[in-house]
Protein backbone atom coordinates (compact mmCIF):
# COMPACT_ATOMS: atom_id res chain seq x y z
CA UNK A 1 0.00 0.00 0.00
CA UNK A 2 1.63 3.37 -1.26
CA UNK A 3 1.88 6.49 1.48
CA UNK A 4 -0.12 9.34 1.01
CA UNK A 5 2.28 12.01 -0.45
CA UNK A 6 2.96 14.67 2.16
CA UNK A 7 1.63 17.97 2.13
CA UNK A 8 3.25 21.27 1.91
CA UNK A 9 4.72 23.44 4.84
CA UNK A 10 2.61 26.44 5.68
CA UNK A 11 5.91 28.28 5.43
CA UNK A 12 5.66 27.10 1.89
CA UNK A 13 3.02 28.40 0.96
CA UNK A 14 3.28 31.42 2.17
CA UNK A 15 6.51 31.69 0.36
CA UNK A 16 5.22 30.87 -2.59
CA UNK A 17 1.92 33.57 -2.12
CA UNK A 18 4.72 35.91 -1.05
CA UNK A 19 6.64 35.50 -4.53
CA UNK A 20 3.74 35.43 -6.49
CA UNK A 21 2.32 38.71 -5.35
CA UNK A 22 6.56 40.50 -5.68
CA UNK A 23 5.24 40.19 -10.05
CA UNK A 24 2.60 42.37 -9.51
CA UNK A 25 4.87 45.40 -8.53
CA UNK A 26 5.22 47.60 -11.26
CA UNK A 27 3.62 45.16 -13.62
CA UNK A 28 1.06 47.67 -14.30
CA UNK A 29 3.13 50.17 -15.65
CA UNK A 30 4.39 47.61 -18.24
CA UNK A 31 0.66 46.69 -19.66
CA UNK A 32 0.03 50.34 -20.10
CA UNK A 33 2.85 51.32 -21.93
CA UNK A 34 2.12 48.09 -24.11
CA UNK A 35 -1.90 48.53 -24.17
CA UNK A 36 -0.91 52.18 -25.89
CA UNK A 37 1.85 50.64 -28.33
CA UNK A 38 1.94 46.68 -28.33
CA UNK A 39 -1.52 45.23 -27.49
CA UNK A 40 0.10 41.43 -28.30
CA UNK A 41 2.69 42.30 -25.55
CA UNK A 42 -0.23 44.01 -23.42
CA UNK A 43 -2.17 40.91 -24.34
CA UNK A 44 0.67 38.68 -22.88
CA UNK A 45 0.89 40.82 -19.51
CA UNK A 46 -2.92 40.41 -19.25
CA UNK A 47 -2.54 36.18 -19.62
CA UNK A 48 0.28 36.99 -16.77
CA UNK A 49 -1.74 38.44 -14.24
CA UNK A 50 -4.29 35.77 -14.77
CA UNK A 51 -1.49 33.13 -14.06
CA UNK A 52 -0.66 35.36 -10.88
CA UNK A 53 -4.22 35.11 -10.06
CA UNK A 54 -4.70 31.24 -10.73
CA UNK A 55 -1.06 30.56 -8.33
CA UNK A 56 -2.01 32.63 -5.84
CA UNK A 57 -5.30 30.58 -5.16
CA UNK A 58 -3.16 27.46 -5.97
CA UNK A 59 0.07 28.06 -3.73
CA UNK A 60 -3.40 28.08 -1.12
CA UNK A 61 -5.25 24.90 -1.88
CA UNK A 62 -2.85 22.11 -3.15
CA UNK A 63 -2.82 19.21 -1.17
CA UNK A 64 0.74 17.90 -1.93
CA UNK A 65 4.28 19.32 -1.86
CA UNK A 66 5.05 18.16 -5.92
CA UNK A 67 1.89 20.31 -6.83
CA UNK A 68 3.42 23.44 -4.55
CA UNK A 69 6.46 22.88 -6.52
CA UNK A 70 4.58 22.69 -9.80
CA UNK A 71 2.81 26.17 -8.62
CA UNK A 72 6.40 27.62 -7.85
CA UNK A 73 7.29 26.97 -11.44
CA UNK A 74 4.62 28.26 -12.98
CA UNK A 75 5.69 31.98 -10.93
CA UNK A 76 9.21 31.71 -12.39
CA UNK A 77 8.04 31.28 -15.75
CA UNK A 78 5.53 33.86 -15.00
CA UNK A 79 8.13 36.48 -13.77
CA UNK A 80 10.34 35.75 -16.62
CA UNK A 81 7.70 36.76 -19.31
CA UNK A 82 6.97 39.46 -17.34
CA UNK A 83 10.74 40.51 -17.31
CA UNK A 84 10.87 39.86 -21.25
CA UNK A 85 8.00 42.31 -21.63
CA UNK A 86 9.04 45.08 -19.66
CA UNK A 87 12.75 44.86 -21.49
CA UNK A 88 10.70 44.78 -25.01
CA UNK A 89 9.03 48.21 -23.93
CA UNK A 90 11.47 49.67 -21.73
CA UNK A 91 15.10 49.79 -22.81
CA UNK A 92 16.25 53.29 -23.75
CA UNK A 93 19.19 52.07 -21.14
CA UNK A 94 22.06 54.21 -19.19
CA UNK A 95 25.47 55.61 -19.21
CA UNK A 96 26.29 51.97 -18.24
CA UNK A 97 24.56 50.40 -20.90
CA UNK A 98 25.85 53.50 -23.85
CA UNK A 99 29.34 52.92 -22.54
CA UNK A 100 29.51 48.90 -22.76
CA UNK A 101 27.90 48.74 -26.39
CA UNK A 102 30.67 51.57 -27.52
CA UNK A 103 33.11 49.33 -25.78
CA UNK A 104 31.77 46.26 -27.15
CA UNK A 105 31.79 47.83 -31.26
CA UNK A 106 35.60 49.41 -30.67
CA UNK A 107 36.49 45.95 -29.53
CA UNK A 108 35.02 44.41 -33.03
CA UNK A 109 36.45 47.32 -34.90
CA UNK A 110 40.04 46.06 -33.78
CA UNK A 111 40.61 49.19 -31.51
CA UNK A 112 41.04 49.31 -27.30
CA UNK A 113 38.31 50.11 -25.58
CA UNK A 114 40.27 51.79 -22.36
CA UNK A 115 41.01 55.58 -21.98
CA UNK A 116 39.28 56.19 -25.08
CA UNK A 117 36.67 59.05 -24.09
CA UNK A 118 33.16 58.73 -26.06
CA UNK A 119 32.07 62.17 -25.33
CA UNK A 120 28.97 62.03 -28.19
CA UNK A 121 27.29 59.12 -26.70
CA UNK A 122 25.93 61.78 -23.86
CA UNK A 123 25.49 64.61 -26.29
CA UNK A 124 21.25 65.33 -25.98
CA UNK A 125 20.18 61.47 -25.58
CA UNK A 126 19.72 62.36 -21.59
CA UNK A 127 21.90 59.72 -20.22
CA UNK A 128 23.31 60.73 -17.53
CA UNK A 129 27.39 61.50 -16.93
CA UNK A 130 29.39 60.89 -14.12
CA UNK A 131 31.17 64.66 -13.13
CA UNK A 132 34.53 64.25 -11.35
CA UNK A 133 35.37 66.88 -8.59
CA UNK A 134 38.30 68.16 -11.16
CA UNK A 135 35.48 70.19 -13.28
CA UNK A 136 35.18 67.50 -15.95
CA UNK A 137 32.99 64.06 -16.60
CA UNK A 138 34.17 60.87 -17.29
CA UNK A 139 33.15 59.28 -20.76
CA UNK A 140 35.13 56.43 -20.60
CA UNK A 141 34.72 52.45 -19.67
CA UNK A 142 35.51 51.89 -16.15
CA UNK A 143 34.76 48.55 -16.04
CA UNK A 144 36.71 44.67 -16.76
CA UNK A 145 35.91 43.79 -20.28
CA UNK A 146 33.90 40.42 -19.49
CA UNK A 147 30.89 42.61 -20.93
CA UNK A 148 31.79 44.25 -23.43
CA UNK A 149 33.21 40.80 -24.68
CA UNK A 150 29.36 39.26 -24.60
CA UNK A 151 28.00 42.23 -25.74
CA UNK A 152 29.86 41.74 -28.97
CA UNK A 153 27.81 39.21 -30.47
CA UNK A 154 24.67 41.16 -29.87
CA UNK A 155 25.66 44.04 -31.57
CA UNK A 156 23.09 43.54 -34.68
CA UNK A 157 20.31 44.11 -32.62
CA UNK A 158 20.02 47.70 -33.15
CA UNK A 159 21.85 51.20 -32.21
CA UNK A 160 22.42 52.52 -28.54
CA UNK A 161 22.54 50.93 -25.48
CA UNK A 162 20.04 48.08 -26.63
CA UNK A 163 23.05 44.92 -27.28
CA UNK A 164 24.25 45.59 -23.78
CA UNK A 165 20.34 45.98 -22.29
CA UNK A 166 20.33 42.43 -23.79
CA UNK A 167 23.17 40.55 -22.31
CA UNK A 168 22.62 42.04 -18.83
CA UNK A 169 18.72 41.22 -19.24
CA UNK A 170 19.28 38.19 -20.01
CA UNK A 171 22.40 37.09 -17.54
CA UNK A 172 19.64 37.87 -14.75
CA UNK A 173 17.25 35.73 -16.21
CA UNK A 174 19.42 32.94 -16.43
CA UNK A 175 20.22 33.51 -13.19
CA UNK A 176 16.96 33.35 -11.69
CA UNK A 177 17.13 29.87 -13.04
CA UNK A 178 19.92 29.33 -12.13
CA UNK A 179 19.18 30.15 -8.59
CA UNK A 180 15.75 29.00 -8.74
CA UNK A 181 17.33 25.23 -9.54
CA UNK A 182 20.22 24.75 -7.30
CA UNK A 183 18.46 26.06 -3.88
CA UNK A 184 16.17 23.73 -2.12
CA UNK A 185 12.32 23.24 -3.71
CA UNK A 186 10.79 24.70 -0.88
CA UNK A 187 12.94 27.50 -1.04
CA UNK A 188 12.63 28.23 -4.86
CA UNK A 189 10.13 31.03 -4.76
CA UNK A 190 12.28 32.89 -2.91
CA UNK A 191 14.49 33.06 -6.35
CA UNK A 192 11.92 34.41 -8.52
CA UNK A 193 10.81 36.83 -5.37
CA UNK A 194 13.90 38.36 -4.85
CA UNK A 195 15.44 38.20 -8.72
CA UNK A 196 12.22 39.27 -10.62
CA UNK A 197 9.85 40.62 -8.16
CA UNK A 198 9.83 44.21 -6.57
CA UNK A 199 10.60 45.52 -9.99
CA UNK A 200 14.35 46.28 -8.49
CA UNK A 201 16.83 43.87 -10.38
CA UNK A 202 14.75 44.03 -13.52
CA UNK A 203 14.95 47.84 -14.10
CA UNK A 204 18.93 47.60 -13.53
CA UNK A 205 19.11 45.04 -16.02
CA UNK A 206 17.39 47.13 -18.24
CA UNK A 207 19.65 49.73 -17.89
CA UNK A 208 22.34 47.74 -18.94
CA UNK A 209 25.00 47.27 -15.55
CA UNK A 210 27.45 44.72 -16.24
CA UNK A 211 26.90 44.53 -12.04
CA UNK A 212 24.15 42.18 -13.14
CA UNK A 213 26.13 40.24 -14.92
CA UNK A 214 28.79 39.65 -12.30
CA UNK A 215 25.38 38.97 -10.10
CA UNK A 216 24.64 36.15 -12.50
CA UNK A 217 28.04 34.50 -12.24
CA UNK A 218 28.18 34.90 -8.45
CA UNK A 219 25.03 32.71 -8.23
CA UNK A 220 26.57 29.11 -8.23
CA UNK A 221 29.92 30.83 -6.54
CA UNK A 222 27.64 31.67 -3.37
CA UNK A 223 25.31 29.03 -3.31
CA UNK A 224 26.37 26.31 -0.31
CA UNK A 225 29.56 27.87 -0.56
CA UNK A 226 31.26 26.69 2.45
CA UNK A 227 30.99 23.09 1.13
CA UNK A 228 33.69 24.32 -1.84
CA UNK A 229 36.61 21.81 -1.19
CA UNK A 230 35.25 19.27 1.33
CA UNK A 231 37.50 16.75 1.92
CA UNK A 232 40.34 18.38 0.48
CA UNK A 233 39.43 18.54 -2.94
CA UNK A 234 37.22 20.81 -5.56
CA UNK A 235 36.12 18.76 -7.45
CA UNK A 236 34.09 19.33 -10.80
CA UNK A 237 31.49 21.26 -9.12
CA UNK A 238 34.11 22.83 -7.20
CA UNK A 239 36.35 24.04 -9.96
CA UNK A 240 33.25 25.48 -12.36
CA UNK A 241 32.40 27.84 -8.95
CA UNK A 242 35.94 28.88 -9.37
CA UNK A 243 35.83 29.77 -12.68
CA UNK A 244 32.66 31.27 -12.07
CA UNK A 245 34.44 33.03 -9.54
CA UNK A 246 37.32 34.67 -11.44
CA UNK A 247 34.38 35.00 -14.92
CA UNK A 248 32.57 37.25 -12.04
CA UNK A 249 36.05 39.47 -10.84
CA UNK A 250 36.19 39.88 -15.19
CA UNK A 251 32.32 41.78 -15.35
CA UNK A 252 32.48 43.93 -12.76
CA UNK A 253 34.69 44.89 -9.79
CA UNK A 254 31.84 44.51 -7.08
CA UNK A 255 32.86 40.91 -6.81
CA UNK A 256 36.48 42.27 -5.86
CA UNK A 257 35.04 43.02 -2.36
CA UNK A 258 33.13 39.75 -1.61
CA UNK A 259 35.36 37.43 -2.93
CA UNK A 260 38.19 37.45 -0.22
CA UNK A 261 35.07 36.95 2.38
CA UNK A 262 34.69 33.84 0.43
CA UNK A 263 38.49 32.93 0.35
CA UNK A 264 38.86 33.34 3.90
CA UNK A 265 35.47 31.47 5.23
CA UNK A 266 35.87 28.72 2.88
CA UNK A 267 39.75 28.72 4.59
CA UNK A 268 38.35 28.39 7.95
CA UNK A 269 35.87 25.83 7.21
CA UNK A 270 38.36 23.69 5.58
CA UNK A 271 41.29 24.00 8.57
CA UNK A 272 38.59 23.17 11.23
CA UNK A 273 38.18 19.84 8.99
CA UNK A 274 41.12 19.24 7.64
CA UNK A 275 43.97 20.83 8.99
CA UNK A 276 45.97 23.76 7.89
CA UNK A 277 48.36 22.46 5.43
CA UNK A 278 45.13 20.92 3.50
CA UNK A 279 42.83 24.06 3.64
CA UNK A 280 45.71 26.47 2.51
CA UNK A 281 46.06 23.91 -0.66
CA UNK A 282 42.35 23.85 -1.36
CA UNK A 283 42.05 27.97 -0.79
CA UNK A 284 45.22 28.34 -3.38
CA UNK A 285 44.03 25.70 -5.87
CA UNK A 286 40.21 27.84 -5.87
CA UNK A 287 42.69 31.03 -6.49
CA UNK A 288 44.46 29.38 -8.39
CA UNK A 289 41.48 28.40 -11.06
CA UNK A 290 39.75 31.80 -10.39
CA UNK A 291 42.90 34.14 -11.06
CA UNK A 292 43.53 31.90 -14.33
CA UNK A 293 39.88 32.33 -15.54
CA UNK A 294 39.94 36.03 -14.69
CA UNK A 295 43.63 36.00 -16.63
CA UNK A 296 42.51 34.05 -19.52
CA UNK A 297 39.45 37.15 -20.07
CA UNK A 298 41.54 40.31 -19.78
CA UNK A 299 44.55 38.80 -21.54
CA UNK A 300 44.11 40.31 -24.84
CA UNK A 301 43.86 43.82 -22.62
CA UNK A 302 46.77 43.42 -20.93
CA UNK A 303 48.81 42.52 -24.09
CA UNK A 304 47.56 44.89 -26.47
CA UNK A 305 47.75 48.08 -23.94
CA UNK A 306 48.57 46.90 -20.53
CA UNK A 307 48.61 50.56 -18.70
CA UNK A 308 45.42 51.97 -20.12
CA UNK A 309 43.81 47.79 -19.21
CA UNK A 310 44.88 48.88 -15.38
CA UNK A 311 43.71 52.38 -14.99
CA UNK A 312 40.68 51.51 -17.35
CA UNK A 313 39.26 47.72 -14.25
CA UNK A 314 40.36 50.61 -11.36
CA UNK A 315 38.44 53.67 -13.37
CA UNK A 316 36.06 53.98 -10.15
CA UNK A 317 38.06 53.66 -7.49
CA UNK A 318 40.48 56.31 -8.45
CA UNK A 319 38.02 58.36 -11.46
CA UNK A 320 37.60 61.27 -8.41
CA UNK A 321 33.87 61.19 -9.00
CA UNK A 322 31.49 63.97 -6.94
CA UNK A 323 29.69 62.89 -3.89
CA UNK A 324 26.58 60.77 -4.77
CA UNK A 325 24.25 58.49 -2.77
CA UNK A 326 22.37 57.42 0.27
CA UNK A 327 25.11 56.95 2.48
CA UNK A 328 27.07 59.11 5.19
CA UNK A 329 28.32 61.06 2.19
CA UNK A 330 24.36 63.06 2.93
CA UNK A 331 25.68 64.57 5.98
CA UNK A 332 28.38 66.89 3.78
CA UNK A 333 26.08 66.89 0.45
CA UNK A 334 22.25 68.06 2.57
CA UNK A 335 22.78 68.60 6.43
CA UNK A 336 26.10 70.86 6.29
CA UNK A 337 27.55 73.09 3.52
CA UNK A 338 30.27 70.80 2.81
CA UNK A 339 33.46 69.63 4.08
CA UNK A 340 37.40 69.93 3.51
CA UNK A 341 37.77 66.28 4.54
CA UNK A 342 35.98 64.49 1.71
CA UNK A 343 38.83 61.95 1.15
CA UNK A 344 38.45 60.50 4.26
CA UNK A 345 35.06 59.09 3.32
CA UNK A 346 37.10 57.25 0.99
CA UNK A 347 39.70 56.11 4.13
CA UNK A 348 37.01 55.17 6.37
CA UNK A 349 35.39 53.43 3.94
CA UNK A 350 38.38 50.86 2.88
CA UNK A 351 39.33 50.78 7.02
CA UNK A 352 35.43 49.49 7.44
CA UNK A 353 36.32 46.49 4.70
CA UNK A 354 39.36 45.96 6.41
CA UNK A 355 38.05 46.01 9.80
CA UNK A 356 35.08 43.97 9.27
CA UNK A 357 36.82 41.21 7.50
CA UNK A 358 39.49 40.91 10.62
CA UNK A 359 36.25 40.78 12.24
CA UNK A 360 34.95 38.11 9.73
CA UNK A 361 38.22 35.63 10.05
CA UNK A 362 38.06 36.15 14.18
CA UNK A 363 34.19 35.43 14.00
CA UNK A 364 33.68 33.34 11.19
CA UNK A 365 31.71 30.82 13.64
CA UNK A 366 28.96 33.79 14.29
CA UNK A 367 29.48 35.90 10.91
CA UNK A 368 30.34 32.68 8.29
CA UNK A 369 26.57 33.28 7.40
CA UNK A 370 26.85 37.57 6.75
CA UNK A 371 29.58 36.73 4.28
CA UNK A 372 27.78 37.58 1.51
CA UNK A 373 25.97 41.22 3.35
CA UNK A 374 28.77 42.61 4.94
CA UNK A 375 31.56 43.96 2.47
CA UNK A 376 28.65 46.41 1.57
CA UNK A 377 28.34 48.19 4.86
CA UNK A 378 31.63 49.53 3.55
CA UNK A 379 30.36 51.10 0.78
CA UNK A 380 27.97 53.31 3.48
CA UNK A 381 30.63 55.26 3.70
CA UNK A 382 32.55 55.99 0.58
CA UNK A 383 32.08 58.93 -1.28
CA UNK A 384 29.69 56.50 -3.52
CA UNK A 385 27.20 55.65 -2.12
CA UNK A 386 24.38 54.79 -4.05
CA UNK A 387 21.80 52.01 -3.20
CA UNK A 388 22.57 49.83 -6.38
CA UNK A 389 25.92 48.76 -5.25
CA UNK A 390 23.38 46.98 -2.20
CA UNK A 391 20.48 45.93 -4.51
CA UNK A 392 22.30 44.46 -7.08
CA UNK A 393 23.45 41.89 -4.95
CA UNK A 394 20.55 41.25 -2.94
CA UNK A 395 20.21 37.91 -4.63
CA UNK A 396 23.15 36.40 -3.18
CA UNK A 397 21.81 37.11 0.84
CA UNK A 398 19.18 35.23 -0.36
CA UNK A 399 21.29 32.43 -1.38
CA UNK A 400 23.55 32.50 1.18
CA UNK A 401 20.38 32.85 4.17
CA UNK A 402 19.20 29.10 2.63
CA UNK A 403 22.55 27.25 1.69
CA UNK A 404 24.89 28.55 3.82
CA UNK A 405 23.22 28.43 7.83
CA UNK A 406 25.43 28.91 11.06
CA UNK A 407 25.53 25.09 11.35
CA UNK A 408 27.93 25.01 8.08
CA UNK A 409 30.51 26.82 10.51
CA UNK A 410 29.99 24.76 13.70
CA UNK A 411 33.78 23.84 13.07
CA UNK A 412 35.40 26.08 11.42
CA UNK A 413 38.94 27.47 12.58
CA UNK A 414 39.05 30.50 14.37
CA UNK A 415 42.18 32.72 15.63
CA UNK A 416 42.97 32.99 19.09
CA UNK A 417 39.97 31.01 20.11
CA UNK A 418 41.16 30.41 23.48
CA UNK A 419 41.35 34.17 23.65
CA UNK A 420 38.12 35.08 22.00
CA UNK A 421 35.77 32.39 22.92
CA UNK A 422 32.95 31.39 25.86
CA UNK A 423 30.92 33.38 27.69
CA UNK A 424 33.43 34.68 29.88
CA UNK A 425 35.42 36.35 26.77
CA UNK A 426 32.66 38.48 25.99
CA UNK A 427 34.29 41.60 27.23
CA UNK A 428 37.21 40.86 25.07
CA UNK A 429 34.97 39.81 21.60
CA UNK A 430 33.85 43.90 22.24
CA UNK A 431 37.58 45.08 22.32
CA UNK A 432 38.18 43.41 19.13
CA UNK A 433 35.25 44.66 17.54
CA UNK A 434 35.92 48.22 18.86
CA UNK A 435 39.98 48.17 18.11
CA UNK A 436 38.92 47.24 14.33
CA UNK A 437 36.22 49.62 13.75
CA UNK A 438 37.57 52.62 15.76
CA UNK A 439 39.54 53.79 12.65
CA UNK A 440 36.68 53.70 10.19
CA UNK A 441 34.77 55.61 12.77
CA UNK A 442 37.56 58.07 13.22
CA UNK A 443 37.64 58.68 9.57
CA UNK A 444 33.63 59.10 9.30
CA UNK A 445 33.63 61.05 12.06
CA UNK A 446 36.48 63.32 10.86
CA UNK A 447 34.94 63.79 7.16
CA UNK A 448 31.22 64.84 8.70
CA UNK A 449 32.99 67.44 10.95
CA UNK A 450 35.32 69.13 8.01
CA UNK A 451 34.41 72.38 7.16
CA UNK A 452 33.99 74.38 3.98
CA UNK A 453 36.59 75.73 2.67
CA UNK A 454 35.18 78.69 0.34
CA UNK A 455 32.84 81.20 1.51
CA UNK A 456 30.52 81.85 -1.11
CA UNK A 457 28.61 85.13 -1.93
CA UNK A 458 26.20 85.69 -4.70
CA UNK A 459 27.34 89.08 -5.78
CA UNK A 460 24.78 89.72 -9.06
CA UNK A 461 22.71 87.48 -11.44
CA UNK A 462 21.83 88.55 -14.92
CA UNK A 463 18.24 87.01 -16.25
CA UNK A 464 15.02 87.74 -17.85
CA UNK A 465 11.67 86.18 -17.21
CA UNK A 466 12.46 82.23 -17.24
CA UNK A 467 16.29 82.14 -17.24
CA UNK A 468 19.67 82.53 -15.88
CA UNK A 469 22.36 83.53 -18.16
CA UNK A 470 25.29 85.19 -15.56
CA UNK A 471 25.75 84.72 -12.53
CA UNK A 472 28.52 86.59 -10.47
CA UNK A 473 29.91 85.54 -7.13
CA UNK A 474 32.60 86.68 -4.52
CA UNK A 475 34.96 83.57 -3.32
CA UNK A 476 36.63 83.92 -0.24
CA UNK A 477 39.24 80.69 0.21
CA UNK A 478 39.94 80.59 4.25
CA UNK A 479 41.77 77.29 3.68
CA UNK A 480 45.88 77.21 4.02
CA UNK A 481 46.65 75.78 0.70
CA UNK A 482 45.23 77.17 -3.09
CA UNK A 483 42.01 75.66 -4.21
CA UNK A 484 41.11 74.96 -8.03
CA UNK A 485 37.33 76.12 -7.63
CA UNK A 486 34.46 74.42 -9.55
CA UNK A 487 31.19 75.35 -9.73
CA UNK A 488 27.44 74.42 -10.00
CA UNK A 489 23.83 74.46 -8.96
CA UNK A 490 21.86 72.04 -7.51
CA UNK A 491 18.42 71.29 -6.97
CA UNK A 492 17.22 68.65 -5.17
CA UNK A 493 19.65 65.15 -5.05
CA UNK A 494 20.63 65.66 -8.73
CA UNK A 495 23.81 67.70 -10.23
CA UNK A 496 23.21 70.13 -12.42
CA UNK A 497 26.51 70.66 -15.50
CA UNK A 498 29.45 72.52 -14.31
CA UNK A 499 29.20 76.16 -14.85
CA UNK A 500 32.09 78.12 -16.91
CA UNK A 501 34.12 80.55 -15.78
CA UNK A 502 34.36 83.38 -17.42
CA UNK A 503 35.78 85.63 -15.43
CA UNK A 504 38.26 85.39 -12.04
CA UNK A 505 41.06 82.94 -10.85
CA UNK A 506 41.77 79.72 -12.04
CA UNK A 507 43.60 78.77 -8.83
CA UNK A 508 42.57 80.76 -5.97
CA UNK A 509 45.10 81.61 -3.25
CA UNK A 510 45.15 80.71 -0.06
CA UNK A 511 43.29 83.09 2.33
CA UNK A 512 42.66 85.59 -0.90
CA UNK A 513 39.19 86.69 -2.27
CA UNK A 514 38.12 87.03 -5.81
CA UNK A 515 35.02 87.58 -7.95
CA UNK A 516 34.10 84.88 -10.44
CA UNK A 517 31.68 85.54 -13.26
CA UNK A 518 29.64 82.01 -14.14
CA UNK A 519 28.09 81.48 -17.41
CA UNK A 520 25.68 77.99 -17.46
CA UNK A 521 26.69 75.12 -19.19
CA UNK A 522 23.86 76.01 -22.11
CA UNK A 523 23.99 79.97 -22.02
CA UNK A 524 21.07 80.05 -19.63
CA UNK A 525 19.99 78.15 -16.49
CA UNK A 526 16.31 77.88 -16.03
CA UNK A 527 14.95 80.11 -13.19
CA UNK A 528 13.61 78.32 -10.14
CA UNK A 529 9.85 77.96 -9.36
CA UNK A 530 8.68 79.30 -5.98
CA UNK A 531 9.75 77.53 -3.06
CA UNK A 532 12.04 75.39 -4.93
CA UNK A 533 15.60 75.65 -2.84
CA UNK A 534 18.37 75.95 -5.18
CA UNK A 535 22.09 75.39 -3.57
CA UNK A 536 25.69 76.66 -5.17
CA UNK A 537 27.86 73.79 -4.83
CA UNK A 538 32.18 74.38 -5.47
CA UNK A 539 33.96 71.29 -5.91
CA UNK A 540 37.98 70.91 -5.50
CA UNK A 541 39.87 68.04 -6.56
CA UNK A 542 43.54 68.47 -4.53
CA UNK A 543 42.38 68.07 -1.64
CA UNK A 544 39.18 66.43 -2.69
CA UNK A 545 36.42 69.40 -1.06
CA UNK A 546 33.17 70.69 -1.23
CA UNK A 547 31.59 74.03 -0.24
CA UNK A 548 27.88 74.57 -0.34
CA UNK A 549 25.60 77.82 0.22
CA UNK A 550 21.97 78.18 -0.02
CA UNK A 551 21.83 80.89 -3.22
CA UNK A 552 17.75 83.19 -3.42
CA UNK A 553 17.48 83.46 -7.25
CA UNK A 554 14.78 85.01 -8.79
CA UNK A 555 11.95 82.61 -8.94
CA UNK A 556 10.11 82.11 -13.07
Amino acid sequence: MSAEPEPPTQWHRVLTVLADVSLLIGTREVWTQAATHRLTLAAVISVCYASILVCGALALVVRHRRSLARVDLCVLVTGLTLALCAFVLFHRGSDESALTTQAARDLVAGHGIYGRPWPWLFGHTGIAVTPTVTGGYDYTYGYPPLAPLLTAPLLWLGHGGLPAIAMSTGALLAGTVVLWWLLPVPWRSAATMACLGFSMLTMYARLGYPAILALALMIPVVVRWPRIGRGGRLGPAGVAQAACLGAACAAQQLPWFLAPFLLAGIYAVRRGELGARPAGLVVLRLAGVAVGVWLLINMYFVVSRPVAWLKGIVLPLIQGAVLHGQGLVGVSLYLTNGSDRLDWYGYASLLLLAGLLALFVLFVRRLGPAATVLPWLAFWLATRSQDGYYLMMTPLWLAAAVTAPMAEFAGAWQPFGRRLGGAKRRPARIAAAVLLLSPALASAVLAVTGSPPLRLEVAGVRHDARTLSRLTLRVTNTEDEALTPHFTLTRGQGMYPYFSVLRGPATLPAHATAVYELRPPEGTYALPHKHQQVRLRVFTSSPQTLSSAYVTLPTA
